[in-house]
């Protein structure tokens, strides 16, 4: 087969070896997946190029009521029949590859660099998650201690012979929950940016992933069938397939390598946005987790002033950060 027509580019083709023996095949669970992944995009048959001239029209525009019923029918048959013949040499290509009976066109070096943000997504959700957790037991546990202060400075009132005892603890409560609600508000910030990168960002750049993959595997179908048919019998109805199949191979082909650049650049631009995103908020948690865990209240502010985070105003008896959860 001529260069022209597979453009190896930074790509190759794994051919997939198999005797033929599926039986002692492991069981693939991906492979239901997949195969609901090639039926997912069904036929728009919600829009039809057909329209007439309409009410008001010229007479030339008008188009009798019952040849435009069957002109709309037949285009939507034609969706539906290229849709399905789509479909097929997907599932076939799908299947061959999965069966060792067929090869896969593979760019290892963009591959490696997707698997990379599918195990990244994975292990930054694993933080999200725990960053969450810990949000809620520190909800848990300055509210405990507003409630202990109050109790403290109720009891000092009225325990005369404790009033010095219980005022000073009551003072303690206060400031350990005045520090609690600001270091709330820099783990908040910690996961609101955490969640916008794993479930925007990340996501964002997986869903054009997602359709690369689609395109891998449409461009192989086509790739094969028009392999197939370069070595059938040369005649006049097999040339019109070998023409019609070369120019559907051409389509899938520029569709297959305008994503495979997308994705590229996308996997450039989310490495660049991660670091800077993650120096500054994982210098946010160490700044402030360190000062609460120091008692310095000061610098603790000072961290949230540092990335533009307010601070809870004075005498304000919920942090506002907490109202949003």
């Amino acid at each position: 087969m001529s260069d022209g027509l597979l453009g190896k580019a930074a790509t190759m083709e794994i051919p997939i070896s198999s005797n033929g023996d599926t039986g002692s095949l492991p069981e693939d669970d991906g492979l239901e997946q997949d195969l609901q992944q090639v039926m997912v995009s069904g036929p728009n048959l919600n829009e039809t190029s057909i329209v007439s001239g309409g009410y008001g029209g010229t007479a030339e525009g008008i188009i009798p009521t019952d040849e435009l019923v069957r002109g709309i029918a037949v285009e939507k048959f034609d969706i539906v029949k290229k849709w399905g013949i789509n479909t097929y040499k997907c599932t076939k290509q799908l299947l061959s590859e999965r069966f060792g009976r067929g090869s896969r066109t593979v760019d290892l070096e963009l591959e490696a660099q997707i698997e990379l943000l599918r195990e990244t997504k994975r292990r930054y959700e694993g933080i999200l998650q725990l960053a969450r957790g810990m949000t809620a037991h520190l909800y848990s546990l300055v509210q405990t201690q507003h409630a202990l202060g109050d109790a403290f400075a109720d009891l000092s009132q009225k325990s005369p012979e404790l009033q010095e005892e219980f005022g000073y603890n009551a003072e303690t409560q206060k400031l350990l929950c005045r520090n609690g609600e600001t270091l709330l508000g820099a783990v908040n910030f910690f996961v609101s940016s955490i969640n916008t990168l794993v479930n925007k960002t990340m996501e964002d750049t997986l869903m054009t992933v997602k359709q690369y993959e689609t395109a891998r595997l449409e461009y192989d179908a086509y790739r094969t069938d028009l392999e197939e048919l370069s070595l059938a019998p040369r005649d006049a109805s097999s040339l019109c397939r070998l023409d019609s199949a070369q120019s559907h191979f051409q389509s899938h082909k520029d569709k297959y390598e305008r994503l495979r650049a997308d994705v590229a650049i996308k996997l450039k631009f989310l490495e660049e946005n991660k670091v800077k995103v993650m120096h500054k908020q994982l210098l946010l948690f160490h700044n402030a987790i360190s000062a609460y865990f120091a008692g310095n209240q000061q610098q603790l502010e000072q961290s949230l002033r540092q990335f533009n985070i307010k601070l809870r105003p004075p005498g304000a008896e919920k942090p506002s950060w907490l109202e949003e959860q």
